[in-house]
């Protein structure tokens, strides 16, 4: 029997802001059943100046762009090469890395994730796989979501998974395809009003669940168009700037209700989201730790039973996936669905980058 053995790294920067994720993964690949440890993981924050940037790029010009992918790609690194050298790993296969999102529009065919300059390569002294989103708006997907290829692979024992990040996205079997999109903003709402609160977030939800629903506005909130479109669909960072926050901000409301009935407006949504109400839920992500926001889902949701795995997954998940889809770009195989994101066909996406 042939086994097949990968030492590599998958990192992931969420459009939530909180930090970039790395985690040190080894793969094993025997009779074509994948297994995974995830050894050393961490989080490394962003400074302050960062979150700024990252938050105001989404208006850069062209030349802004190219300057912060620079500068982004330089941290990456200092960030990639401190892990290797504080957790004294060797002999790596890849660096497998995401990037960040600034911009997101596959209607146009464009989507921008910096941190990807094949220098990085270079400068960490590592085979890094990176830029997983560009081939895909390019055969005419969404370039998103891209983890459903691992939560088939990896987590095939529940019926659905569901990240709840800076949007929540989730995935399943239908028919013998993956079906996967985003539903709705998560943190990048709930975080910007906590952020007004003068908190990072909303801890557990506890400042939300003070509030009150306004009924006005929940009704507002879910006859937003793209709750109408069907599946593949993707959100980024403009649809939350450019509709959603001027929409909550014509409520003149306290922020704790505004809070409270996002919250219920994300649950709603992720309950019609599933076609079969029964089952098992994989939460990951950092919404899974929003214990008001789960406690809604499960209202609208009695017969699912919702799992919150050990929190290297629930951290770790998207740096995971990511590490997987890097190892399949090294494999030359499929890691990038149609049934997901609507491109022309399967591929196998993403660059890679020798030192």
């Amino acid at each position: 029997m042939k086994e097949d053995y990968y030492n590599v790294i998958g990192l992931m920067s969420g459009t939530s802001l909180d930090g970039v994720d790395l985690a040190h993964i080894q793969f094993k690949i025997s009779n074509h059943k994948w297994t995974f440890k995830i050894l050393e993981s961490e989080t490394i924050g962003y400074h302050p100046n960062w979150i700024t940037k990252l938050k105001q790029a989404v208006d850069f010009s062209e030349e802004e762009l190219k300057n912060l992918n620079e500068e982004y790609t330089q941290l990456l690194a200092t960030i990639i090469s401190d892990f290797i050298k504080k957790h004294t790993i060797e002999n790596l296969d890849a660096v497998c890395s995401h990037g960040h999102t600034i911009l997101h529009q596959p209607q146009n065919r464009f989507t921008l994730q910096i941190g990807n300059l094949p220098k990085l390569a270079t400068l960490i002294q590592q085979t890094v796989v990176c830029d997983f989103r560009v081939q895909d708006v390019q055969m005419g997907g969404q370039g998103a979501p891209l983890v459903p290829i691992g939560d088939r692979i990896l987590f095939a024992e529940y019926d659905y998974c569901m990240n709840l990040g800076g949007f929540s996205n989730v995935s399943f079997e239908q028919n013998k395809k993956r079906i996967a999109f985003d539903i709705s903003p998560v943190n990048t709402v709930l975080n910007f009003y906590a952020n007004l609160l003068g908190l990072d977030y909303d801890d557990k939800g506890e400042i939300s669940k003070t509030g009150k629903t306004n009924i006005a506005l929940l009704n507002t909130l879910n006859s937003l168009d793209f709750y109408k479109k069907t599946p593949p669909k993707s959100l980024g960072f403009e649809f939350v700037k450019e509709t959603v926050l001027p929409l909550i901000e014509n409520f003149n409301i306290p922020i704790e209700d505004k809070l409270h009935t996002f919250t219920e407006h994300v649950a709603t949504q992720i309950a019609l989201a599933l076609p079969n109400k029964k089952g098992s839920l994989l939460i990951t992500g950092g919404g899974a730790y929003n214990s008001f926001l789960l406690e809604r889902i499960q209202f609208y949701l009695p017969e699912i039973k919702i799992i919150i795995p050990t929190n290297k997954i629930l951290e770790f998940k998207e740096a995971l996936i990511f590490a997987l889809l890097g190892v399949l770009k090294l494999r030359g195989e499929i890691n990038t669905l149609s049934s997901v994101t609507g491109a022309k066909s399967d591929h196998s996406s993403g660059y890679i980058y020798t030192s």
